[in-house]
């Protein structure tokens, strides 16, 4: 390489530093080498070209960087030493098929056990796995066309709601749901999947208009719960979530809402209102994350697997109690071990959801709706004396037994009569309200008051007693009336 520096004429203080021109050495072409370096040139050249497009290729092994859940290590392992020895045979030109398929049989067989005997802990570690499909993945890979729509129209846009049309087995669909990030800088930007209140108001704006153009609505649940902070709670984050409950309740096409993670409180609830809820089957939904409920309750953060344990989160506890309808299976390993092999089992639950509603008018979507949340929850009604309830409760189930005039059952012929009294007294409330009954206490006056005139008659001589007084220094000077002289004045009876 060959340098030659070369400084042009200028003058006074604005002379520059030199400036180098570098001549590059030319490559010789191909051509110009002998046959070995030509060959050794494109070899290199086609190696280099497979790896560029090796990275844009299906991934064959488990990426270094995907997070393994501690009672997944031994299951990775097992994979790992099963590579190994496929590597070594295949070096060596020795066949070692059937000790590989062995091998497989028996990884199959551990993975399966281990998942099938999942503690609700272990069950919410999957759910908050940061390789678990989001909101966007399973859209994108569940329809045949998707646009995303943006905006609250009220001049801001929440990206940790998405929000668009799609297409899916001829039917267009409104697909609302809750995005979370993959990595830091997009967890920051989706907020980690918690919504504000625009979120909220945004998902509003496309569920009314799917109810005015009668597109079924199909939400994603995948939230630790709405944001808490105090910008939220300035613009309004509960009356948001309270107002969508409401609303949710007067649409009139089918609503399905899928937990495809972990549904927290009434960040959840507030797009979860739903004809049919279904939850994955390593997903939870909770009233509070176990972490806030053993902070409350237990007074310590090292009570979260009681908490866990407690708030009966999980998929088969949900669908037992009725707050979920339906389980959608995951494959062996959960849906972060193979998100490809879950996305049919979600489309296919949903068309299946959907095609019980397709027959129904808008009237009976909206009541099937109404129903299915008015027959949650489970309470019973008696009295407990100091706080023997399981005493009573056998007693109870032990009593023959009395009934109303109604035929309600009774423990005794006294709690039938409270029950009568008591059904009495709200059929007595709603005639005094049908009928417009006045049923304040106005205050007791004397008859004579109530004659026109008498009141301020009676108060102008009150007052002019306390200006005389006042005038006199509050020496008790002025005109005194006794009650017999105030009734003679103004005839009223004493």
């Amino acid at each position: 390489m060959q340098a030659t520096a070369r400084a042009p004429a200028r003058s006074g203080a604005a002379a520059a530093a030199p400036r180098a021109r570098v001549q590059r050495p030319r490559l010789a072409p191909a051509r110009a080498l002998g046959d070995k370096d030509a060959g050794t040139l494109a070899g290199r050249g086609k190696e280099w070209i497979q790896t560029i497009w090796s990275r844009f290729g299906p991934a064959t092994d488990r990426a270094q960087n995907i997070t393994t859940l501690e009672f997944e290590k031994p299951l990775l392992e097992l994979d790992k030493r099963i590579k190994e020895v496929r590597k070594v045979a295949e070096e060596n030109g020795v066949d070692v098929s059937q000790q590989i398929a062995e091998l497989e049989t028996r990884a199959q067989q551990l993975r399966k056990e281990t998942y099938s005997r999942l503690t609700p802990t272990q069950r919410l570690q999957v759910a908050r796995h940061p390789n678990r499909p989001t909101c966007l993945d399973i859209i994108l890979n569940i329809t045949d066309k998707f646009v995303e729509l943006h905006g609250d129209r009220a001049g801001l846009d929440d990206p940790a709601i998405v929000c668009g049309i799609g297409r899916m087995g001829g039917v267009s669909f409104m697909f609302i749901g809750q995005q979370k990030g993959r990595n830091t800088k997009e967890n920051v930007r989706r907020n980690f999947g918690m919504p504000q209140p625009n979120g909220y108001r945004k998902a509003m704006r496309f569920m009314r208009h799917a109810h005015k153009f009668g597109l079924p609505i199909v939400t994603f649940v995948d939230t630790p719960g709405a944001y808490a902070g105090r910008a939220a709670e300035e613009l309004g984050q509960g009356e948001a979530i309270a107002y969508n409950l409401r609303e949710m309740f007067g649409l009139r096409v089918p609503l399905i809402s899928v937990v495809i993670g972990e549904g927290g409180s009434g960040g959840a609830l507030a797009i979860g209102c739903a004809n049919r809820n279904l939850i994955m089957q390593n997903s939870v939904y909770y009233v509070a994350s176990p972490e806030a409920c053993a902070a409350i309750l237990w007074k310590s953060r090292n009570a979260t697997g009681t908490a866990t344990e407690a708030l009966r989160i999980t998929a088969p506890e949900l669908v037992r109690l009725g707050v979920m309808d339906t389980i959608i299976p995951e494959p062996l390993g959960g849906a972060h071990s193979d998100p490809v092999a879950a996305f049919p089992a979600i489309k296919d639950a949903i068309m299946a959801t959907y095609r019980e509603y397709e027959p129904m008018t808008e009237r009976e979507i909206q009541l099937d709706r109404y129903a299915k949340f008015r027959k949650l929850g489970q309470f019973e009604e008696w009295a407990v004396k100091g706080g023997a309830w399981k005493e009573t409760r056998e007693a109870r189930a032990a009593a023959p037994g009395a009934h109303t005039a109604a035929g309600a059952w009774a423990f005794d012929a006294s709690e039938a009569r409270a029950i009568e009294a008591a059904a009495d007294g709200d059929e007595a409330w709603e005639r005094a309200l049908a009928d417009k009954a006045e049923w304040t206490n106005k205050p007791l006056q004397p008859p004579g008051l109530a004659r026109s005139g008498i009141m301020e008659m009676a108060v102008s001589m009150v007052e002019a007693r306390r200006r005389k007084q006042a005038g006199a220094g509050g020496a008790g000077g002025g005109v005194r009336l006794s009650a017999e002289q105030l009734a003679s004045k103004t005839g009223a009876a004493v």
